[in-house]
């Protein structure tokens, strides 16, 4: 117990505490100057009934999450499969691909400020080479959302390690059986390959899931959820109510609301997963 006090201290005050905080005050009205108002359920009928930018947040950030994670996975998927080969340098690629995961969020949000440049950003420089017209990627409503999605893949070398790491734990004895049987490198990767790495994709999956609707940082620095609230995702809304209009009651419901869509889109990906999901040894999955 003394060895895990310092991590029991640390839960308790950072995350148990507050969300048991947060809970209570989802109730009131607070603007941190006055002494918290009770208000009973009202946060939580003007955010389901009344505020339209609730309703804008929940598609931004759905929308962003159902497109950008299904790519990451695919892209992280690839990238790992190729780099798995027997290739000349290839740790030294694999950190090429690895490196722009670390790069911390508000860095990440300027360099994507010059590529999405409608002038001279390196995006639309790259479309003028082949004879397309870039949009004004940040400035257009329908352009925005799509960048985001594009600005996703910055990380994907994340996955791509820890696909690295499930594709060399496959047995080989599996790929020499299924050559014997005149399995060719399409069957090997669909019957062997996808299968024992199904809990890598599935660890990705849910991971990605929990991120992509707590997306934050680049479009606080990029686009403060402009243009019209084209890209006001739900923590965003959620910290100009708590910071900028001092809305603490109403940003806790949001959170509240936040947690629970994503515990909800959590349970539904493990309800379906023993469908497709195969571990070594277990009786259900594939």
């Amino acid at each position: 117990m003394l060895l895990v006090l310092p991590w029991l201290v640390g839960f308790l005050a950072f995350t148990l505490g507050p969300m048991v905080a947060s809970a209570g005050l989802s109730f009131t009205d607070w603007d941190l100057l006055t002494d918290p108002h009770w208000v009973g359920l009202e946060n939580y009928r003007m955010m389901l009934l009344q505020d339209p930018l609730v309703t804008q947040s929940l598609k931004v950030t759905t929308v962003y999450a159902f497109t950008a994670v299904p790519l990451r996975v695919v892209a992280g998927l690839v990238i790992a499969v190729l780099l798995n080969q027997d290739i000349r340098v290839k740790s030294f690629i694999r950190t090429l691909f690895y490196l722009p995961s670390v790069v911390s969020g508000v860095a990440v949000a300027m360099l994507w400020l010059w590529i999405f440049n409608t002038d001279f950003g390196l995006m639309n420089t790259l479309l003028r080479l082949v004879g397309t017209t870039g949009p004004a990627w940040l400035s257009d409503k329908s352009a925005v959302l799509p960048a985001f999605i594009i600005l996703s893949l910055w990380g994907v070398g994340g996955s791509m390690v820890i696909y690295l790491a499930g594709l060399q734990g496959v047995p080989t004895d599996l790929y020499e059986a299924a050559e014997v049987d005149g399995a060719g490198p399409w069957r090997k990767f669909w019957h062997i390959t996808i299968p024992m790495i199904s809990p890598v994709i599935f660890f990705n999956l849910v991971v990605g899931i929990i991120g992509a609707l707590q997306v934050f940082n680049e479009a606080y620095v990029m686009t403060q959820g402009g243009p019209e609230n084209a890209s006001m995702f739900l923590m965003l809304l959620l910290f100009f109510n708590a910071f900028e209009y001092f809305k603490m009651g109403y940003a806790s419901a949001l959170a509240w609301l936040i947690f629970f869509y994503i515990l909800a889109l959590t349970l539904l990906v493990f309800r379906f997963s023993s469908s497709w999901v195969y571990y070594s040894g277990a009786t259900r999955g594939r």
